[in-house]
């Protein structure tokens, strides 16, 4: 008979205070489990044309019929009802599917032609206007969901059913930290915005280890939450205690997770500060991102931040920008929603340019899907709203191996189904990561007997959006 082993107290201290959970230490630049990926050293399955991502999220579903979608033909029709031979008998939300009528909704807003690439733009975004050549447009997405919880956590996690890492958890685990002195994935809400909740799930680990879930930084004096020391306890003494702590237990301060979280929270107690200060920023910064990125919160103070973390090794940077859930007075809510995000959105494109950042950052722009071509409640002279519409709609994307000045994917004169070149959220997904240099049915993580990755069991690389 074998005898049971007694633990030592070094063994202890190391499984109960430390954890039983040990990942391998990260050093900026290097990623994590790379055998298991099935990569080469280098942590990519090939060359990446972009190391960093900044997807503007647009929350609530802005209407590609205001924007970038150009259908002359519902101001023509406007008022008639929406033909059945469109419609072909598709799922409507239970908001607008009792509805006796159906009338379709001409845009209130005047569109014009830019650039080379001749793309259309609606007037409520003058500044996006400017840099169309710069943008690859994508006018043919489509998703499996028609509610909003569903919808974002498909795109931000790959299954419509909450529980599964995030997009930035997987690009940590992927790729590894730049830095060591900030997260490697950042999330920034605009402040004071109503509209559809959002959930820290949508930016969390899921199953992978927590250590690659996001980070939110919020506006104010505060930006994380609990990260200063407490009363009586000042910047050299929580350095002992963090080397005795890690003396304690026998284990490098970078190997293990409730460590490693420790470890950051120190540095980070530096680095937050440092890069939320917005001051060292010349005014022609404010010029160019608007004087709304002075105030701390806002949506064009946030693009700026994103600007600046990524300057300091963050490698995903998500802003969420809530409110575009119109289901009535649209004309005057996508205004104000226009107004607080076209010039931040464009500026932040530029600035990445002038600094050299763009050709290896790639900048993404949409929400969780589209809205209908018929007016949710009662259409009049100057009012109307828009349902939830999953089957087409609209997003862009720039820099970091994305072909510029590219107009993917066509619908219908309605504006109501894709006639060419669908884009799926698994296939948006698919496309991110290889341009990420990862191969997305490589990307895996073994949970519950189960071998799970972001695109699930499908998604294809785009390769006509590629430059």
């Amino acid at each position: 008979m074998i005898p049971p082993r007694f633990l030592d107290r070094r063994d202890f201290l190391r499984r109960t205070l430390g954890g039983s959970l040990l990942v391998p230490t990260l050093s900026p630049g290097t990623a994590p489990l790379a055998g298991l990926l099935g990569r080469p050293k280098d942590g990519l399955h090939h060359a990446a044309k972009a190391k960093r991502v900044i997807y503007l999220f647009q929350s609530g579903g802005p209407s590609q019929l205001e924007t970038f979608d150009y259908k002359p033909l519902l101001n023509e029709r406007n008022g008639e009802q929406l033909p059945d031979s469109v419609r072909q008998g598709q799922r409507l939300t239970g908001m607008s599917g009792n509805q006796t009528s159906l009338p379709l909704a001409g845009a209130q807003f005047d569109f014009a032609q830019y650039g080379e690439s001749g793309a259309w733009v609606s007037e409520l975004l003058p500044h996006t206007a400017k840099i169309v050549d710069k943008l690859c447009i994508v006018r043919s997405m489509y998703t499996e969901a028609i509610n909003h919880d569903p919808a974002i956590t498909f795109f931000l996690t790959g299954s419509q059913i909450a529980g599964r890492p995030s997009m930035g958890a997987w690009l940590s685990y992927a790729l590894g930290s730049m830095t060591q002195d900030l997260p490697s994935f950042v999330v920034l809400v605009t402040q004071g915005k109503g509209g559809q909740p959002l959930y820290a799930r949508l930016w969390g680990a899921g199953f992978l280890p927590a250590r690659y879930q996001g980070v939110q930084l919020r506006a104010g004096t505060d930006p994380v939450l609990y990260l200063e020391n407490v009363p009586g306890i000042d910047r050299e003494r929580r350095r002992r205690m963090l080397d005795a702590q890690a003396e304690l237990q026998g284990l490098d301060p970078g190997g293990d997770t409730a460590m490693a979280k420790e470890e950051l929270a120190y540095r980070m107690q530096e680095s937050v500060p440092e890069v939320a200060d917005l001051s060292d920023e010349p005014k022609e910064t404010f010029a160019l991102y608007g004087e709304d990125a002075r105030k701390p919160g806002t949506y064009a103070a946030n693009a700026l931040m994103a600007r600046r973390l990524l300057e300091r090794g963050v490698r995903f940077v998500q802003l969420f920008h809530q409110g575009w859930d119109q289901h009535g007075s649209l004309p005057g809510a996508i205004r104000t929603q226009c107004r607080e995000t076209d010039q931040a959105s464009a500026a932040l494109v530029q600035d990445l340019e002038q600094r050299g950042m763009l050709d290896d950052t790639l900048v993404v722009w949409g929400g969780e899907f589209g809205r209908t071509n018929y007016s949710q409640g009662k259409l009049t002279a100057n009012n109307y709203g828009r349902d939830h519409h999953p089957r087409c709609f609209s997003m862009w994307m720039a820099g970091g191996g994305i072909k510029p000045g590219t107009i993917y994917g066509e619908t219908d004169p309605f504006g109501y189904n894709i006639t060419a070149h669908p884009v799926h959220v698994h296939d948006l997904q698919a496309t991110l990561l290889h341009l990420l240099g990862i191969d997305h049915e490589r990307l895996i993580w073994k949970y519950q007997g189960r071998r799970f990755r972001l695109t699930d069991v499908h998604g294809h690389v785009m390769q006509p959006l590629l430059a």
